[in-house]
Parts: C-alpha cells; sequence; structure tokens
C-alpha cells in the first residue's frame, strides 16, 4: 500500500517554496519551526526523494520539489474547493470569501458594494486584497484568493470571467484647458497634448492608450505614475492632461479640483468583471454575487 502524502505535508512544503525560509515558512503555516521541518522531512520519506536542498544561508527545493510544489498546490486547491462546496451547500455566500481588486476599482466600487452586500448576505465575510492585475490572477491561479475584480481586456489565462458592465474611459483636465470647450473631445486632438498615464503594470496605462489610439511618436508621454490620484494632482497644476475610468469622476473631479472630465469620440471603455478559477466548486455563488454587482456598477458608471 502507498503512503499518500497529507494536505498538511504538501502545504508545509507550498509554504517553504513561497518564503524560503523554514522560520517564515512556519509562521505563515501557524506552526513551530520544528513542526514544519518534520513535516517535510516525514513528505520526503514517504516519496523516497529529496525535495529540500538546506544550507546555512538560504533554502533550495530540488527541481523535483519544485515539481511536487506544483502537484501539490493543485491538490490543496482541490481540496478547498471541496469544502467551500460543502459549506456552500448549506449557506450560500456565507463564511469567508478571500476577494482581489485592481486599484483604478477598488476606491471608486467596493464601499458601496460593501454596503449592499452586507444586507443581502449577512453571513458574507469579505477579505480584500488590492493589487495589480497580474499579481490578483497569480495569487488567484494558487488558490490564494476565491475571485478577483479586474478591467478587461486583460489575458485571463483559463480563469473564467463575468462582465459586469462598462466603465467609459474619459479625459480629464483642468478647467482652462483649451479641450474643456468641448462636449466631447475626438482622439484626433490628443496629438503633441502632454499625456499623464498610470507606469507600466496598470492595465488602465493600456486601457487609456487603446481609448485614445495614440502611439509611438503620435504620443506625448510626459509623465507615468503608480496611482490615479497622482496624476489628477499633476494634471491640476498644468503639467498635462489624463485619461480616467468614469466610475472615479464623482469622487476626484469635484469643484474645488479645479479639473474637468469630458468623454472621448466613440465613448471607449472597459469591462469590470469578476474572475475565478475554472476548476472551483464554487461558480453558482459567484455568479450570484456578479449578478448582485452588476447593479453597483450601473450605479459607479452612472
Amino acid at each position: 500500500m502507498i503512503l499518500l502524502p497529507s494536505l498538511q505535508q504538501l502545504r508545509f512544503l507550498a509554504a517553504l517554496a513561497e518564503e524560503r525560509h523554514f522560520g517564515r515558512a512556519a509562521e505563515a503555516c501557524a506552526v513551530t519551526q520544528s513542526t514544519l521541518s518534520a513535516g517535510i522531512k516525514e513528505l520526503e520519506e514517504r516519496l523516497g526523494v529529496s525535495l529540500v536542498e538546506r544550507t546555512r544561508r538560504h533554502v533550495m527545493l530540488t527541481p523535483l520539489g519544485e515539481e511536487i510544489v506544483e502537484r501539490g498546490r493543485r491538490l490543496l486547491r482541490d481540496a478547498e474547493d471541496l469544502a467551500e462546496a460543502a459549506r456552500a451547500g448549506q449557506e450560500p455566500l456565507a463564511g469567508p470569501l478571500r476577494l482581489g481588486v485592481i486599484p483604478t476599482i477598488g476606491a471608486y466600487f467596493i464601499p458601496t458594494a460593501m454596503r449592499g452586500l452586507a444586507q443581502r448576505f449577512p453571513k458574507l465575510k469579505l477579505y480584500l486584497r488590492e493589487e495589480q492585475t497580474v499579481s490578483l490572477l497569480a495569487k488567484l491561479e494558487k488558490g490564494q484568493l476565491d475571485l478577483a475584480l479586474i478591467a478587461l481586456p486583460y489575458a485571463v489565462g483559463e480563469l473564467e470571467t463575468m462582465v459586469l458592465g462598462q466603465d467609459r474611459i474619459v479625459l480629464a483636465m483642468p478647467a482652462t484647458h483649451r479641450l474643456a470647450r468641448m462636449k466631447r473631445v475626438d482622439e484626433a486632438e490628443l496629438a503633441g497634448e502632454g499625456l499623464l498615464l498610470m507606469e507600466d503594470g496598470h492595465c488602465l496605462r493600456s486601457h487609456a492608450l487603446e481609448a485614445c489610439r495614440l502611439a509611438g511618436p503620435d504620443r506625448n508621454e510626459v509623465f507615468q505614475g503608480t496611482s490615479l490620484r497622482t496624476l489628477l494632482q499633476m494634471t491640476a497644476g498644468g503639467v498635462g492632461i489624463t485619461l480616467m475610468p468614469e466610475m472615479a469622476v464623482p469622487a476626484e473631479i469635484t469643484p474645488a479640483s479645479g479639473l474637468v472630465a469630458r468623454p472621448l469620440k466613440g465613448e471607449p471603455s472597459r469591462s469590470i468583471a469578476l474572475a475565478w478559477r475554472r476548476s472551483s466548486a464554487r461558480k453558482a455563488e459567484f455568479r450570484r454575487l456578479g449578478e448582485c454587482l452588476k447593479a453597483v456598477v450601473a450605479e459607479a458608471t452612472g
């Protein structure tokens, strides 16, 4: 009879692969370092292979150890999905739910969404993680998140998505800018204007560039920012103009800001969507959650 690895042993190994340090891995698993070390040693003995190279300075996984980690993560995700499916069968959308959200949605969407979900699903405990899209999708695939609230188009691989609504990309500028006199701005008017854009890695950057259809020498990019609020503050200071999601307009474009927002010709937009693992046993729950969030998107995008 084959001695199978336990889920706890696989969790220990996955934590060690993530942290590359026995102490930090033990802390992440809420066990002592000796317990974690003994668990991994027992796993190696059960499998009859060496998974970890131990030195005084650092920890490395053997090539086979790396493969076992990936297979183990899939088993852990499946086990978690099994437990979540059983819980969902008792009462849908109750208990913990780990939701990732990108920064250009979170600040303008989550407060309203939280109030609505608390009323609709009082036993739901929502844990939020705000990061860039690439990081959120990686955590989703690893099972560290249950859902991600993102903006499309974006390459999501094997993940499933549910579109909740459309969010237009609009142009923000000082109220005294020449384009502020226009009710709708043609992208041709942007040629030669100093553009303030999000830095590489933020999906709003690609959505903004697609919206204004400018590339190469036609794009006069004068600054890259790490946050939308920074770009808008620089816009108010007369450094340039920027593009922003419509859902951010009520919070950011106020009389005191000195800014105005104008739609672009053709009304380019991004799609607000939920993403989850195709293998998740909670798909029906997630779709139900998505239906509730559609009304929030409609409200946030005017």
